[in-house]
């Protein structure tokens, strides 16, 4: 009889811990997929040649950093150095990212306020600007703003 309440009170407590967790796992894949979508969002933005619509999932705030050639802080230094190295849509060309990975960062409450996201991109264009590196990688610090995921920092080498 002892056993068999132990075994009942055992299964209630896995059914908690599962209720518990299913929640914080779909919320994973979600961000993760947001982030995707957002990204795939971005990339069709480089491919129209609207680089005001590539900007839109960076933080628009001054500590917003990319770091190429040079460090960059702020969201219109970034915005218009892409606008000055990247002048038609021919020098834009054509973007593809590869070898995504989404890591989110979750917090101590469980829920995840960053993500890391590693990948690689290629340019297939006919001419280039200031900006002659077609081939390279990034690693992306996104932050869960209330507009959304936002880039805080992007690293592209």
């Amino acid at each position: 009889m002892q056993q068999r309440k132990l075994s009942r009170l055992g299964g209630w407590m896995l059914a908690v811990a599962l209720a518990i967790a299913a929640p914080a796992t779909r919320s994973a894949t979600d961000d993760a997929a947001q982030i995707r979508q957002i990204m795939t969002d971005q990339q069709s933005a480089w491919n129209r040649g609207d680089i005001d619509a590539f900007m839109r999932p960076y933080k628009d705030a001054p500590d917003t950093t990319f770091i190429g050639s040079k460090i960059r802080k702020g969201y219109r230094p970034i915005l218009e150095n892409y606008r000055k190295n990247y002048a038609s849509k021919e020098q834009m060309g054509v973007l593809s990212y590869s070898d995504i990975d989404v890591r989110l960062l979750p917090c101590a409450d469980g829920q995840a306020a960053y993500a890391m996201v590693t990948g690689r991109f290629h340019l297939d264009r006919s001419a280039h600007g200031s900006a002659a590196k077609d081939d390279g990688v990034y690693s992306l610090l996104w932050e869960r703003t209330p507009a959304g995921w936002k880039i805080v920092l992007d690293h592209s080498s």
